[in-house]
């Protein structure tokens, strides 16, 4: 059965292996080094897991995911995108987020590599390509769980956010953390959600751009939610309480994103006309 290729140019290339060297410096360093990080207590043990789940995942993902990608794999080249955008979402926390540390202008470099790197890796991708490889197959699961997660997102930060603007006061998620607001609540309901609704909307209506959107969005919901989950174990360990709900719903959001995630890149180039169709037009190298 025939794929359709696809290629990386050589800055893609590099800026990957510098995200790759650059995060794993970061994640040791982090894990590693007695009270490195010099964030509130209440914070600490969302870096640890935060750092455990990129070293121990996305690290590895990208590294793969990159080597099929310069071989001409779309499949691969859906992963690297999706796995860039989820330490572009990492590292913009850091950046934006963390008490300055001697690892700061790493962070801030990463930052740089992850957003111009997805930029110009959603730009290099004709958006046709994937629809044709992927066919004609049902798209109703993936519109629902991502207008899904859109909401539980939405629903999650508002109970934080609402009570504490309605009574002039200030969430407790940022008063114990010491920081001015919450990046997080920014990132989520200001890129995020808007991102998921407009992509569950485009496939919906079956729009090319709705499978490349879907196919990235399917690896950052997934890593994601592996992070969240990682955090609340350190959390455990750490003796900090939990909140079950939260674990449960981002436990369950890994599991279903894992599983149509792995439906999604198993489509993608299981039907021979549209792979054939596709082939011809696939990307080159600049």
């Amino acid at each position: 059965m025939t794929v359709p290729r696809t290629s990386l140019s050589r800055p893609y290339v590099l800026a990957s292996l510098a995200t790759l060297v650059l995060a794993v410096i970061a994640t040791v360093v982090g894990l590693f080094v007695p009270g490195f990080y010099r964030d509130a207590p209440v914070l600490l043990p969302q870096v640890y897991g935060q750092d455990l789940l990129t070293l121990v995942v996305a690290v590895p993902v990208l590294a793969v995911s990159l080597h099929f990608s310069v071989n001409g794999s779309l499949r691969g080249y859906v992963v690297w995108l999706g796995v860039t955008g989820y330490l572009l979402y990492t590292y913009a926390s850091y950046a934006f987020m963390t008490v300055f540390n001697e690892l700061y202008l790493v962070y801030v470099a990463l930052l740089g590599l992850t957003l111009y790197t997805f930029v110009g890796g959603m730009v290099r991708l004709d958006p046709t390509v994937l629809k044709r490889a992927v066919g004609e197959r049902g798209v109703r699961s993936y519109v629902a769980f991502q207008l899904l997660v859109a909401l539980l997102v939405v629903a999650l930060w508002l109970a934080d956010i609402l009570p504490a603007s309605v009574a002039g006061t200030t969430p407790e998620s940022i008063t114990a953390a010491n920081l001015p607001t919450n990046v997080i609540y920014s990132i989520d309901l200001g890129v995020l959600v808007p991102a998921y609704v407009i992509s569950a909307y485009w496939l919906g209506k079956r729009r090319a751009w709705g499978y490349v959107f879907t196919g990235v969005i399917l690896v950052k919901i997934a890593t994601l939610g592996l992070a969240v989950l990682s955090m609340v174990v350190v959390m455990i360990v750490d003796g900090q309480s939990v909140v079950l709900p939260q674990v449960v719903i981002f436990g369950l959001i890994s599991v279903v994103g894992l599983a149509l995630l792995a439906q999604f890149l198993t489509s993608v180039g299981s039907d021979p006309a549209a792979v054939q169709a596709s082939v011809s037009s696939g990307l080159t190298g600049e």
